[in-house]
């Protein structure tokens, strides 16, 4: 079993309230929009860490991260990628891939909105965890946080950090 704590549009910004969080994880998964490398320097010094980039992103983390991460934790195919829209609007570059070859669990950031959804079309669990950082047009700072345990996803809970 793996906890994992999910976040996402952090724009630069790291604090003891994400970090505390990131404590109590396994393993810390970036949906892009990082910043300054400085956020995920700092998470990779505490716990192990996958990511993407966004599209606010340099070519350092272009270069450290990928567009797409696909993966398996435990038996849960994952595919993490900063755009990438929401079941019946998935975004463009990713239709045709998402739809002939759908992951068990699908990750996107970029809206700043927190959505969880199951797609019944493609049986995928679609997450969004809002933003976690101080910019943006969000009002309250989210993170998602969830445990795998074999092929089952289970414990999701949201974390509010308060008003930005």
């Amino acid at each position: 079993m793996k906890k994992i704590l999910l976040l996402s549009d952090t724009h630069s910004h790291i604090d003891d309230a994400i970090l505390k969080y990131v404590n109590q994880a396994d393993e810390v998964w970036h949906a892009g929009d990082i910043g300054d490398l400085a956020v995920t320097d700092a998470i990779k010094k505490l716990k192990p860490l996958r990511g993407v980039y966004g599209n606010i992103d340099d070519d350092k983390a272009r270069m450290e991260f990928p567009l797409n991460n696909r993966f398996f934790c435990e038996g849960v195919e994952v595919w993490i990628t900063h755009i990438g829209g929401y079941p019946d609007k998935y975004n463009p570059a990713i239709r045709a891939e998402i739809t002939k070859n759908p992951p068990k669990l699908f990750i996107c950031g970029h809206s700043h909105i927190l959505k969880v959804q199951f797609d019944k079309k493609l049986n995928l669990l679609h997450m969004n965890p809002g933003a976690c950082g101080k910019y943006g047009f969000h009002q309250v700072r989210t993170m998602l946080r969830f445990e795998i345990d074999g092929d089952k996803i289970q414990s999701l809970e949201v974390i509010e950090l308060g008003k930005k």
